[in-house]
């Protein structure tokens, strides 16, 4: 059984891979398992309660997670001043005092030009639930993604065509010339006290988050300097 949710993109998406660096960094094209994961657990401590939310992480983190992608995109990518902690203390009285210092960073930032379909199956789920935290998500990616929910979540026994699996070890057919993603996701070992931001634990890349390698049904159209279009092969 599958729960499917469609989401239509109001804003620009930005989300960069596990491993990039705060100043720098592509932009992947689609949320991740992670992503998903994490907007739903926020959802569910924010309407359910953290004790609810707690005993779910079980089913949560071990969902199977299909993606309907949108029907084109497009990648922007520059240059912008942004400013992070100083290593070194600046000198008192100079143009640049104070805790933060200004440097350059490279962004990509994704424009949806369709909607996008979420797929959710697991053994163990709390169907009600995860409806209602469905219901919840406003953003994907960094916050300022912003989505919104098209239609309530519909159940289907069986996963549309159009669908990829982005979190399954199962041998699922692929485009041969698609185009490459490394999704994150969570690994079983991953406690709901390291998934909670507020508990000072850390979630080791390679451990507790694990890399997917994805091939989405995209083909690049057109490309400069400063943009790529990517199409939806049907």
């Amino acid at each position: 059984m599958w729960l499917i949710a469609e989401y239509q993109p109001t804003a620009l998406f930005t989300l960069k891979p596990a491993w990039a660096t705060s100043s720098g960094g592509k932009s992947l094209i689609a949320p991740t398992p992670y992503a998903i994961k994490m907007a739903l657990l926020d959802a569910a401590c924010r309407t359910a309660g953290v004790a609810i939310a707690r005993t779910s992480w079980s089913w949560l983190r071990d969902m199977t997670i299909a993606l309907r992608p949108a029907d084109r995109v497009v990648v922007t990518n520059l240059f912008s001043k942004i400013l992070q902690p100083r290593r070194t203390e600046a000198g008192p009285g100079t143009r640049d005092a104070g805790p933060l210092g200004k440097t350059i960073a490279f962004r990509e930032y994704v424009y949806f030009d369709g909607s996008l379909g979420i797929a959710l199956s697991g053994e163990a789920v709390d169907q009600p639930c995860l409806t209602e935290w469905l219901l919840q998500i406003n953003y994907l990616g960094k916050r300022g993604g912003f989505v919104q929910l098209l239609r309530p979540p519909a159940i289907q026994e069986t996963l549309p065509s159009e669908f990829v699996v982005i979190n399954s070890a199962s041998d699922h057919p692929f485009l041969a010339d698609g185009i490459v993603q490394q999704l994150d996701d969570c690994d079983p070992s991953l406690t709901f006290e390291k998934a909670d931001v507020y508990s000072g634990k850390g979630v080791k890349l390679g451990k507790e988050r694990v890399i997917h390698h994805v091939v989405l049904p995209y083909r690049l159209v057109r490309s400069s300097k400063s943009f790529s279009l990517y199409e939806l092969v049907e």
